[in-house]
């Protein structure tokens, strides 16, 4: 390895997050059946990256942000922070959240309503790890301002801002404390759904100008999405898939992720086996499927249980009727309802017991009680083991 070679790979390190084996429990570590709510997690945040904890509520990602900011001390495991460590249950070190190279946007924004919006920007300079006093603190509070186009207000009292204005101050008072972290806890959930989808843009925008390492939390799944370089779905104090998002959408690693990622046709696996070109063949409600995917990315173990998964885009739809014979993968059935949305139809179709979901093109002659032939293409459709 080259020095200058060696030199990045080093930078990198120490420039990340790196949790290993964290878990938090709110109870006696030595009652019997105490819960946690985050569960022997590890993951890494590289300089630069946007990163999402996504999961529903109750599922450890507000207590994971909680761990990393310090607020909340794990029951067992490690933060590191830029190459130092913030938290490390095995030998007592715990580093105050006030002197960890952190900054942190709430969800309430967390802005002072008796002081100006220049005062709110400029409060980690005056009273933060890296202090500064004199006119520079006001001229670099307004060039902040400047770049969230808040600058023409600075005088303003904090009150007099509107939500998506309060959003653009607490993440300007954020990046003003210089921070190698940026933790964000739902920080677009207050606001209206045109809003929230402005303002994300902004904040990406921002935190690639900055180059920060971003720890964003959501149960908004479009949101993560959106934002993020990975995803990490967490489900019941544990991470189900850390993922880029289009893998976790194309390539979900359980039902859960494929169910909670978007909108997913989930038919239970009575039995597995291995199918032509490599694929699984599996028996469903439905009939025999054929999977070229699996969920896992690695050879499967067969056995009985598990998901057939497909997405609605990836069903297709052909008329049915006197003389459609349906082929492999393909099953007949009737449109239970149709909805039209301007590009697409939104259908449900009941084959045997089953009903399917399927998002088609606009402009067939596609009306509830007609019958269909769907096809379930084998490269579109997954096997999932759990």
């Amino acid at each position: 390895m080259t020095e200058s070679k060696g030199k990045v790979m080093a930078r990198e390190a120490k420039n990340s997050i790196t949790i290993s084996g964290l878990r938090k429990s709110y109870e006696q570590p030595s009652k019997a059946g105490s819960a946690y709510a985050i569960d022997d997690i590890s993951f890494e945040v590289p300089q630069g990256q946007f990163v999402t904890l996504l999961g529903p509520s109750g599922c450890g990602k507000t207590t994971t942000l909680r761990c990393v900011a310090g607020l909340e001390q794990a029951s067992e495991g490690r933060i590191e922070m830029g190459g130092e460590v913030m938290f490390d249950a095995r030998t007592k070190q715990h580093v105050r959240p006030e002197d960890r190279p952190i900054a942190m946007v709430p969800q309430s924004y967390g802005i002072w309503p008796h002081m100006r919006v220049i005062d709110n920007a400029a409060f980690p300079l005056r009273h933060g790890r890296n202090r500064r006093k004199g006119p520079e603190v006001r001229q670099r509070a307004l060039e902040m301002l400047e770049q969230v186009g808040l600058a023409a207000m600075a005088d303003r009292w904090a009150t007099q801002l509107s939500g998506g204005q309060q959003q653009r101050l607490a993440l300007a008072r954020a990046l003003l404390g210089d921070p190698q972290v940026l933790l964000l806890d739902e920080p677009l959930s207050n606001l209206d759904a045109k809003l929230r989808a402005k303002l994300r843009q902004e904040l990406r925008s921002f935190q690639e100008r900055f180059g920060v390492a971003a720890l964003y939390v959501t149960h908004d799944q479009s949101e993560a999405l959106a934002l993020s370089d990975t995803v990490i779905v967490m489900n019941q104090g544990r991470i189900e898939q850390i993922d880029r998002p289009e893998r976790l959408y194309d390539h979900p690693r359980s039902s859960f992720v494929a169910d909670f990622i978007g909108s997913a046709n989930l038919f239970p696996v009575r039995d597995a086996s291995s199918g032509p070109g490599g694929g699984v063949l599996t028996k469903t409600d439905i009939g025999p499927v054929l999977c070229a995917r699996t969920g896992q990315g690695e050879e499967v173990r067969y056995h009985d249980g598990g998901f057939v998964c497909v997405r609605p885009e990836d069903v297709g739809v052909r008329t049915g009727g006197t003389g459609a014979t349906p082929g492999d993968n393909e099953f007949a059935g009737v449109v239970e309802s149709a909805e039209y949305l301007g590009d697409r139809l939104e259908l449900v179709i009941r084959t045997g017991d089953v009903a399917v979901t399927a998002s088609t093109r606009a402009g067939q002659n596609l009306r509830p009680g007609g019958e269909v032939v769907i096809r379930l293409d084998p490269a579109s459709t997954s096997y999932l083991a759990s």
